[in-house]
């Protein structure tokens, strides 16, 4: 699980631990977020400690935990109780929260590190909320995120029924239309249920 260490008035201001280019474009975006929310940052710089650093860091998925921490570090997020939460999802640049893949395998593996709150862009809440014993709170931007934070706003915690879901999609939707290449196996299907097994 990735660390977040933040350090107020540094004279370099850059992200350590392998990022990749995704990564490193984080603090323009979290940047003008912050400020497109209406808090001004001024000429202050942070240094971002993202641990361990032998472990390669790829994706925007970092925008919303580096944002909370040096919001936290300006006294404009007052919660600092987040031991078992953790923050994933992409900034915009006018403080929109932007969905990200790769939502449900990070809360599966977040629960084997005891995490049991999980704060994500508000698109991929229902994705994440089919894992059971994680409380799921989707979010749309920036300022919904800091005012939730303060318990300025409630947000209920997603909740879904999989049954239903399941259900839903498959007497709905779900035909061979969704199915890219497999040609053998459909034709078999086909086959199958009209009777020739």
């Amino acid at each position: 699980m990735l660390k977040l260490t933040f350090h107020k008035e540094c004279q370099v201001g850059r992200s350590f631990g392998l990022p990749d280019t995704s990564v490193k474009e984080s603090k323009e975006r979290v940047r003008t977020a912050i400020k497109n929310c209406g808090i001004n940052l001024f000429s202050r710089k942070y240094v971002i400690n993202l641990s361990p650093a032998n472990l390669k860091k790829e994706g925007s998925l970092f925008d919303i935990s580096i944002a909370v921490g040096i919001l936290q570090s300006m006294g404009k997020i007052l919660d600092n109780s987040f031991k078992d939460t953790i923050f994933i999802g992409e900034l915009s640049l006018d403080g929109k929260i932007n969905p990200i893949n790769g939502v449900l395998p990070i809360c599966i593996e977040a629960i084997k590190f005891g995490i049991k709150k999980v704060i994500l862009p508000k698109e991929n809440a229902t994705e994440a909320a089919v894992v059971k014993d994680i409380e799921v709170i989707g979010i749309s931007n920036l300022t919904e995120l800091i005012c939730y934070l303060n318990n300025e706003i409630k947000i209920p915690r997603e909740i879904v029924d999989i049954r239903k879901m399941f259900e839903k999609k498959l007497y709905n939707k779900m035909d061979f239309n969704e199915v890219k290449g497999q040609d053998g196996v459909k034709r078999a299907l086909e086959i199958a249920v009209a009777g020739r097994t």
